[in-house]
């Protein structure tokens, strides 16, 4: 199979477009490196491209995308570590001063999680990756008297606040919070009405996102 037309397609008008009227930050950034402030950490979504929905210009986010937008705890074993190692670059090396936990409704994973989904294959990587959820579940507790949208959507903030407590545990980057040198930042994007709400660290609630007039 060739490569796909839509991407052709879709370069050739960035490159009328978008590229001319940014050339000379494109110029900037390949001739001094990129110095984002802001570390996204994202699902993969297809629906929720944090550039998009922040209408960041090239180089204004460092982003991290996985599925259901996940950090696993701090730990050294194993031997692959592709979240961390990008957590360690943000941190370390671009020197982010925030980082951004950005959830969303309908994600695949918590929906698969939630519903104890089958594999889809026999290495259930899905399953395994998913597992990072069950703190986070089990401050959600049972579905009760709520429906299924309404369950999936506090699991779906909930591991938002999980992962940020995850993001806690790496010893150098937790030294740095208490210094007041990052932040942390929770959100929660609405696919349906492209809705965005920020967590209220006093609260722990998820409010409306008030952009300056």
């Amino acid at each position: 199979m060739s490569f796909p037309q839509r991407l052709i397609d879709g370069y050739g008008a960035f490159a009328a477009g978008r590229l001319r009227s940014e050339q000379d930050r494109y110029r900037e950034l390949a001739e001094h490196g990129q110095t984002p402030e802001i570390m996204v950490i994202g699902c993969c979504d297809s629906r929720v491209s944090p550039e998009v929905i922040f209408d960041a210009r090239p180089g204004e986010l460092f982003v991290v995308r996985n599925v259901a937008n996940l950090v696993p705890p701090f730990e050294t074993g194993g031997t692959y570590h592709g979240v961390s190692a990008a957590l360690e670059f943000g941190v370390g090396a671009l020197r982010v001063k925030h980082i951004v936990v950005l959830g969303h409704a309908h994600c695949g994973g918590v929906k698969a999680f939630a519903e104890e989904s089958a594999p889809l294959s026999p290495g259930d990587f899905i399953g395994r990756w998913m597992s990072l959820m069950a703190p986070a579940a089990e401050k959600v507790g049972p579905r009760g008297t709520l429906s299924r949208e309404e369950y999936l959507e506090r699991m779906e903030k909930a591991s938002v606040v999980n992962t940020l407590d995850n993001l806690m545990t790496f010893p150098r980057l937790r030294k740095l919070i208490e210094r007041g040198a990052v932040s942390l930042h929770g959100a929660y994007f609405g696919v349906a009405k492209g809705e965005l709400s920020v967590l209220d660290k006093t609260t722990g609630q998820f409010l409306p996102a008030r952009p300056r007039e």
